[in-house]
This record gives structure tokens, sequence and C-alpha cells, in this order.
């Protein structure tokens, strides 16, 4: 079995070395810099990352990137920002080895004051909401943290390449009959400030581009992967 972690970055210098030193033994780390000016490419590559660049600002282009550059089984997802501990990635990838989901997600509960501010957690409570009506998938939490197999994901055709990409990916999965499963994971404050939904402005940008995704029409057929 053969996993890559896709972490996208943009000025985590700060939070790396702790993120890359928890990414499972055997397991290779795939940083995508999305334009840092901090020297985060190479802490990455010091530290023993695959390091791949994109330009194009937007966290569904770097996640897309890494998706891209992975030649695994399976993919996982995670921030890089030491707010999700990618040591607990094993579980999920199992249920996906094991055939209990095709796509696990990870529940945050946070651990401390300021883990997770009040507008970020009402903007994701109303997208699960909104996704629980477009879906039936009844998932209370539409975090970052996530695994699948690789081949399945990119037949899912994600065309997202902003904040929608992780809405996207799970919209598309469960149109296509996927089996979609969350597991409670901790959720730490984070090292230094959030970029998408570190205020009430960047958090509702975030909800305008997943309303969008949500207003993608269902689409004939799909199956499991």
């Amino acid at each position: 079995m053969t996993v890559d972690v896709v972490l996208p970055c943009l000025d985590e210098a700060e939070a790396l070395p702790w993120v890359l030193a928890r990414v499972p033994a055997g397991w290779r780390a795939i940083v995508v810099d999305n334009g840092s000016s901090d020297g985060s490419a190479a802490i990455a590559a010091g530290l023993g990352a695959r390091v791949v660049e994109e330009p194009r600002r937007g966290f569904g282009a770097a996640c897309h990137a890494g998706l891209l550059a992975s030649d695994a089984e399976f993919v996982c997802f995670c921030d890089c920002d030491a707010s999700l501990d990618p040591g607990l990635l094993p579980g999920l990838v199992g249920s996906v080895a094991d055939g209990s989901a095709d796509l696990v997600l990870g529940r945050r509960r946070p651990t401390g004051r300021g883990a997770w501010p009040a507008h970020a957690r009402a903007g994701n409570l109303a997208l699960a909401w909104l996704l629980r009506r477009r879906t039936g998938l009844r998932l209370h939490d539409l975090g970052p943290m996530r695994a699948a197999r690789r081949e399945a994901l990119l037949a899912l055709g994600l065309s997202d390449r902003r904040s929608g990409y992780p809405l996207q990916m799970v919209v598309r999965a469960a149109d296509a009959g996927w089996r979609v499963d969350e597991v409670d994971v901790p959720y730490l404050p984070r090292a230094g400030r959030s970029k998408v939904t570190g205020t009430w402005r960047g958090t509702w940008q975030a909800v305008h581009d997943m309303r969008k995704v949500l207003d993608e029409p269902v689409p004939a057929g799909g199956g499991r992967p």
C-alpha cells in the first residue's frame, strides 16, 4: 500500500517541521508551495518532502496540483498549519483500504481556545446543512483532512481551484454513489494566521465559493470507485 499526503502550503515555515515530523513513516509528503515568501519550500525540501510549485493562488489549485503529482494508491489531504495531526491519517486510510468507505473526512473537534473561530464554525455548519439538502449526506464538517484512492479522485473531474475544492470533492463523490464517512479528529490552534477563515470576510468568501459548487447540476449515471 502506497500513500501520499498532500499538504497545500502558503507561508507555513513555522508549522512545517512539526507537520512533516508527524507524517507516518513510509508515506510521502507532497508540499505544494502556493507562492510562499517565507522560505517554506526550502524548509520542506530540507526536511525530506517532495515540493511542488503551484503559482496559481487558491486552495483548490494547490490541492489538485498535489493530487496530480501523486502516484500512490491512496492520497490524503491535510492542512499544513499544525492545526491537524498527520499522524492520525492511517485511521482514515484504513477505512478506505478495507472497503468500509470510499472517502473519509476528519471531523474537527476543537481542543483549545482560538482553534476554530466562531465565524468559521458558523460558515461550516451552514455549508454542512446545505450539503445535506443537496446530497443527503449527514456530515457535520467539511474539513481539509481526508483520504481516498487516487485514481477514483481523479475520475471525479474536480474543477474548482478556489475554496470550493473540498466541498466539490464531497458533492461529486456523493453524486457518484461513494460511501462517505467522517471520524473525529482533534483540531488544534493553528500556527500563524489563517489565509482563508481567519476573518469574517475570508470565511464568507469561502462560503460564496462553495455555494457555487452546490449549484452544480446532479450528473446522470455515476458509480462507486
